[in-house]
């Protein structure tokens, strides 16, 4: 291409107006000025176009070309939160199908293992076996994140082990290591629940997944503060209501007894169902002024250990047999029983008529028809304990506080130290599946209180609640007072079922009940109606 430059005219008058001319624009110049005004877009294009002209200036002589450099294209770090997936757009949406899918399986996994017949049937078995699901779950959600999107969990696997750890140990040391662990897995749990949290609002992009994580995450942390709460509350308990009496050895387990008074006959107190011996604060001082009066605790109540076999009626009159003549309290004894009490006093008397001096059944369960056949327990399959398993798996709850929550409202008005003592027996998961298991075996047990056929003219008070008994209940307690023909039944205007045994005026009127079978032993003469 050839240029031509315009050259004045040398005749041409100097102080004549020259012909005006574009001005020569410094393309560089203008570069430099426009550059940081072009939009990311056309940066971008510019970056990645193999070849770019060079931009024409017009100097002095002709064109000069000036070379235009191409602005590398940032490489994200493969490490970073901005990373893309090498899986494609089409997996980013896996994550939270993944969180949920996870937790689910693992929430299906400990259901499972709790049912596994290799799993103890205790609370110990049962807490393992959970913690054992929960720990698969996270062990998936780690697993399955990292090889399937791009937001990958990795620090999933810390729950999971340590989950995972607590539920071997659990499994295969059973109560053993349950005491000291109720120490260390609350805080443990906190530190794993905040770290957690911490570590899925870094790595987690996806608003959605991290709400479904974060009731996850907190109710963990809401466990954990449960159970330091419950383990800093049993062990005030224990401090505040050290065991009166003694524990004794029934075989397999030891049983809470408490004796006081002196005198003959000796009066033995067995608690309604769910009930301690402390349920007797007011009966047992008034009684011990008169004669000798024992207390105690079934399996897995009170000061009680739990035991391994099924607590029916007639393993509970065994156990008590057997707790009485090894503590050295000799019959003969008048029995008396609350509500559930009642149909373990009837089997005790069945089982050892002898020994059986009087009786007094306050608004007791009634006893099955003895005509009826012998029905296998519920839930019991051959030598497979469904509703063992379910009762273990219930107790856990207390574990974590639940229990204690509502303790506050039982105890009626119990003088403070036994109402006292009745909540914190509540609060704790051996009487929440102790309680389970007593009803679980309800109709064996009324089976084998009909066993007592007659108390020949023993005396025998029965005891009904004149507040919330129907016609069927008032006719049932009216069948028991026909066992003896030394018998009164007495039905309590404006009394509850439980204000019989733990409202001061009610149960002043089943002392004076008991009291009164105790003079009727003792003098031979038939009971005052």
């Amino acid at each position: 291409m050839t240029h031509t430059q315009n050259v004045p005219d040398a005749g041409a008058n100097p102080d004549a107006p020259r012909e005006a001319h574009p001005p020569v624009t410094d393309t560089r110049a203008h570069e430099q000025q426009d550059g940081p005004r072009k939009s990311w877009t056309v940066l971008a294009f510019e970056a990645q176009t193999d070849h770019v002209p060079p931009t024409a200036t017009r100097g002095g002589a002709g064109i000069e070309a000036v070379p235009t450099t191409t602005t590398p294209t940032p490489t994200p770090d493969a490490s970073g939160p901005d990373r893309l997936s090498h899986h494609g757009p089409g997996q980013k949406g896996h994550i939270g199908w993944i969180v949920v899918g996870s937790f689910v399986s693992g929430l299906v996994a400990a259901l499972l293992l709790v049912a596994a017949p290799f799993i103890p049937v205790s609370e110990s078995g049962a807490t393992g076996a959970v913690l054992g699901g929960f720990a698969l779950g996270w062990a998936m959600l780690a697993v399955l994140s990292v090889r399937f999107t791009d937001q990958p969990l990795r620090w999933a696997a810390a729950p999971a082990v340590f989950m995972g750890l607590g539920g071997l140990l659990l499994v295969g040391f059973g109560s053993s290591v349950h005491e000291w662990l109720n120490w260390v897995w609350p805080p443990a749990l906190l530190a794993v629940a905040v770290w957690s949290i911490v570590q899925a609002h870094r790595q987690l992009r996806s608003r959605s997944s991290r709400w479904l994580l974060y009731p996850v995450i907190a109710l963990l942390a809401l466990a954990s503060v449960g159970g330091g709460y419950e383990a800093v509350g049993e062990a005030a308990d224990a401090r505040a209501h050290p065991m009166p009496g003694q524990l004794i050895d029934v075989g397999g387990h030891s049983l809470h007894l408490n004796c006081t008074g002196s005198g003959s006959p000796t009066v033995v107190l067995q608690p309604g169902g769910g009930e301690m011996s402390a349920s007797f604060g007011w009966i047992a001082p008034a009684v011990a002024r008169d004669t000798r009066v024992c207390v105690y605790d079934r399996a897995g109540r009170g000061w009680s250990q739990a035991a391994d076999t099924p607590q029916d009626g007639t393993q509970i009159a065994t156990d008590l047999h057997t707790l009485l003549q090894r503590g050295h309290e000799p019959g003969p004894y008048v029995l008396v029983g609350h509500s559930f009490g009642g149909l373990y006093v009837l089997a005790f008397a069945a089982r050892y008529p002898d020994e059986v001096a009087g009786m007094v059944l306050v608004d007791s369960t009634a006893p099955a028809s003895a005509a009826k056949p012998r029905a296998t327990s519920p839930g019991t399959v051959g030598s497979y304990d469904v509703m063992g398993r379910v009762s273990a798996l219930i107790s856990i709850s207390a574990r974590i506080g639940l229990a204690r929550l509502y303790s506050p409202a039982e105890g009626g008005s119990l003088p403070p130290q036994y109402r006292d003592e009745v909540r914190a027996n509540i609060a704790t998961a051996s009487n929440t599946r102790s309680t389970i298991d007593e009803y679980v075996q309800a109709n064996t047990s009324m089976e084998q209180a009909a066993s007592l056929g007659s108390f020949a003219d023993k005396p025998l008070v029965v005891l009904t609640a004149g507040v919330g008994s129907d016609a069927a209940h008032l006719a049932s307690q009216n069948d028991l007072a026909t066992l003896s023909t030394n018998s009164s039944h007495r039905v309590i205007d404006g009394a509850s079922h439980e204000a019989l045994i733990m409202e001061e005026d009610s149960a002043a009127t089943t002392t004076q009940a008991i009291l009164d079978v105790v003079s009727s032993v003792r003098s031979t003469r038939p009971l005052v109606r």
